[in-house]
C-alpha cells in the first residue's frame, strides 16, 4: 500500500499529519506536485516534482495507483480515476469517496463548472477549519488501519 497525495493544493496541515501517519505505520508517502516541496527526512516519505501543466500532477498519480493505494486529493476526475483502479480517496476535509457516491460527485462537479462557465459566482470552499483538520486525522487514521488489515500488513 502507498499514499499518494495530490500535493499542490493540499493544505500543509493535512501534510503534517500524512507525514506523522507515514511514520508512524511505515508506510510509503509520495506527494505530487509541479514545483518543488520540502518534506521531511524519512525512509517513508518522498516529494515527486512533474512538469507543470493542466493535470499533470493528477495524470502521473492515476497511472502510479495500484489496488488498494490510498490518494488524497480534492481532485474529483483523479478521485474518479483511482476507485476505477481499486484505490481508495480522502479528500482533504476528510470525506471519503468512493464508487457509492463518485458518479453523485462528479455530476455536481460539472454541474458547478458549467455555473461558472455561463458567469455564474458559485464561490468557493469554506475556509479550512480545525474541526476539518481533526476530521481528516480520525478518518485517515480508520481508513489506513482498514486498508493496512486488508492487505494482511497491520494493525
Amino acid at each position: 500500500m502507498n499514499i499518494w497525495v495530490d500535493a499542490d493544493a493540499c493544505p500543509a496541515v493535512i501534510k503534517d499529519i500524512l507525514y506523522r501517519a507515514a511514520n508512524r505505520l511505515q508506510v510509503p508517502l509520495t506527494l505530487v506536485a509541479n514545483k518543488l516541496l520540502r518534506v521531511p527526512p524519512s525512509p517513508w516519505i518522498r516529494a515527486l516534482q512533474v512538469a507543470h501543466g493542466f493535470d499533470v500532477a493528477d495524470r502521473r498519480i492515476a497511472e502510479a495507483t495500484q489496488p488498494g493505494d490510498l490518494v488524497i486529493t480534492a481532485d474529483i476526475p483523479l478521485a474518479a480515476q483511482v476507485i476505477a483502479k481499486g484505490g481508495h480517496v480522502l479528500d482533504p476535509r476528510g470525506e471519503r469517496l468512493d464508487a457509492g457516491n463518485i458518479a453523485e460527485r462528479l455530476t455536481l462537479r460539472n454541474f458547478m463548472e458549467d455555473l461558472r462557465g455561463s458567469g455564474v459566482e458559485t464561490g468557493g470552499p469554506a475556509a479550512f477549519s480545525a474541526a476539518d483538520r481533526q476530521t481528516f486525522a480520525n478518518r485517515l487514521d480508520a481508513l489506513l488501519a482498514k486498508c493496512l488489515r486488508e492487505s494482511g500488513k497491520r494493525p
